[in-house]
């Protein structure tokens, strides 16, 4: 059922032998543990040791941390590994998706705004030869998902753009960078292909809506140039895709439509048998919405492996998912054929790498290694020369805006526009970490030392915070009659620069009424409104009538962004990715 000496493992036969000695040899337990990632939330040598010697583990995630750590962690991992595991890392956007101190590359919709698949191929050789320096072996990427609903959050930002091509292209040059680094991996994510539905599958259901020759025409024009170019694994997504299942499956009926990682229409029809894919299939979290509301976990677990994926990501309690699936191995839910085939892909792929010939000081490197790897010049450079090629003037009605000098607009207001703050941001403050300069207050001090005089503007509601936190009764009619003169407005600033810092969710824009928040006064002052995040927010702001999308607020996309404002309109050299109009009639007026 599995051909290792096919692509994309070409394995010799010594190394069929290794795969198939290995699976004989096993423990039951053994082989249970070999189908899932997981998550390590401790660096202590006793917990990792726990992971490897009781539940056998196959692959490991981790949360961020610095290199040096992450190398410390993998070392001691691997040392306790009966056979060695997969290590991996989202390095969707450069070596920062590794480790803490990893160097940011750039984003999907950042290289898709540049157009050269050059970057695509730098972003998979650079970020993951930093991953590899501190024993990484795989990387969860690229994203080749394709952008078809703006309000689509969860990739909006991470795919190359909305035509198939250039994703297929993109993606294809992502890995052939990847593939330059011996021993290394990447599984494509999300099959069968996000970025339809405005739902997240962390929270909900997501659905992906074509019809079979839409989708063959689109998404599978991206896995087919993957496959072909030798991807060694994909990620399957809690994605359902409803009218191909129904032309593989016609008896198949809506309410017992699933997912693709619970859907053997879906990874057995369609991904083995229409594609061809012979490589390893590892799911999304298992613990997502999109997965976990179809059916209780202790059903969806052997559910998933008889489906057609090969290895979970995280256990939900580690000692209940593994009893699970021990039992369901062990009565025969999951038959023994189906074990040993994802046994194989997975062991087959870790022969591909070379895993078991290595010494754990050659999986792992060097504490040296490390040091002489993370932040090499020359990553640092090709994230400057993407932040340089990338920035896109989306819209120009005002066109005398440009360029931007202190001749011309000498005090420059800067609103910062954020999101609502979410969990993790919450819980930082919280735990009292410390503060760090925000988007806007960088770019602030970037223009004054351009001999501007900047200022971050501060709202009605900021001004209550502080008064509160001062102990004083604020009085609500700053609330309420907060309004001034529109002269005494305008007197206060040449221009305005709407910093739009929203990297997931919508802009919220505060309570204020009056406020200098949401840009009202487009026609009033000179105002250029900047996505740094989010290339979508002129749905939220469509009177914005210069509108830029950086996609990242780095210190050189600032210099970048800067150095274009003060030269003109024709110094942008991006083109627009997506519709960042978000196919809305009033955001091009």
């Amino acid at each position: 059922m599995v051909d290792l000496k096919a692509n994309p493992y070409y394995l010799s036969d010594e190394d069929i032998q290794w795969v198939e000695d290995t699976i004989a040899s096993m423990s039951d337990e053994e082989k249970v543990g070999q189908l899932f990632f997981q998550l390590t939330e401790s660096q202590d040598e006793a917990y990792l040791k726990k992971l490897m010697e009781q539940y056998h583990l196959g692959g490991c995630r981790y949360n961020g941390m610095p290199g040096s750590k992450v190398q410390a962690q993998n070392h001691i991992l691997q040392s306790y590994a009966k056979v060695p595991i997969f290590i991996a890392c989202n390095t969707e956007a450069g070596g920062d998706g590794a480790c803490s101190d990893g160097t940011a590359i750039g984003s999907g919709v950042k290289i898709g705004a540049t157009g050269k698949e050059e970057y695509a191929y730098a972003l998979g050789k650079m970020s993951n030869e930093e991953a590899a320096a501190i024993g990484c072996n795989m990387a969860f990427a690229p994203v080749c998902d394709i952008v078809y609903n703006w309000e689509n959050t969860e990739i909006i930002c991470r795919a190359f753009g909305n035509d198939p091509e250039r994703v297929a292209k993109m993606s294809a040059a992502y890995v052939q960078g990847a593939h330059t680094i011996p021993g290394f991996a990447c599984a494509a994510k999300h099959f069968p292909g996000n970025g339809q539905d405005f739902r997240d599958a962390h929270l909900s259901n997501n659905v992906n809506y074509f019809d079979v020759d839409q989708w063959d025409a689109t998404y599978g024009l991206v896995y087919r140039t993957l496959i072909d170019n030798g991807l060694d694994a994909i990620m399957a997504g809690h994605i359902m895709l409803p009218k191909y299942a129904k032309a593989i499956n016609p008896d198949l009926k809506d309410e017992d439509m699933m997912p693709a990682t619970l859907s053997p229409e879906i990874m057995q029809g369609l991904l083995r048998d229409r594609l061809g894919f012979n490589g390893m299939v590892v799911t999304d979290a298992s613990h997502m919405v999109g997965m976990t509301d179809r059916m209780t976990r202790k059903e969806m677990l052997p559910r998933c492996i008889n489906a057609g994926c090969d290895m979970f990501l995280f256990f939900n309690d580690p000692d209940e998912d593994f009893a699970t699936m021990l039992a369901a191995y062990q009565d025969g839910t999951i038959s023994e054929a189906r074990m040993t085939e994802a046994l194989t892909r997975i062991l087959g792929l870790k022969a591909h790498l070379g895993m078991y010939r290595k010494s754990v000081d050659e999986l792992v490197p060097s504490q040296e290694t490390v040091a002489a790897t993370l932040g090499k010049a020359e990553y640092k450079a090709m994230h400057k020369a993407i932040s340089e090629d990338a920035i896109t003037l989306v819209k120009y009605k005002d066109q005398d805006v440009l360029p931007i000098t202190p001749e011309r607009y000498k005090r420059i207001m800067i609103v910062h526009i954020k999101a609502a703050e979410g969990g993790m941001s919450v819980l930082m403050k919280l735990l009292g970490a410390p503060p760090k300069k925000s988007a806007a207050e960088v770019l602030r001090d970037k223009l004054i030392e351009k001999g501007f005089d900047a200022f971050v503007y501060e709202s009605p509601i900021d001004k209550v915070k502080k008064q509160i936190e001062a102990g004083e009764t604020p009085s609500l009619n700053v609330y309420f009659a907060g309004k001034n003169a529109i002269a005494d407005f305008v007197s206060g600033q040449d221009l305005i620069i709407s910093l739009c810092d929203v990297s997931s969710g919508r802009p919220v824009f505060g309570l204020s009424k009056g406020g200098g928040e949401i840009p009202w006064y487009v026609f009033e002052l000179p105002v250029v409104a900047v996505g740094c995040g989010q290339p979508t927010m002129l749905a939220d702001i469509p009177q914005a009538r210069t509108y830029i999308n950086t996609y990242d607020a780095t210190s050189d996309t600032f210099d970048a962004l800067i150095d274009d404002l003060m030269t003109g309109p024709e110094a942008f050299k991006g083109s627009d990715p997506i519709d960042s109009f978000c196919g809305l009639f009033d955001t091009r007026l």
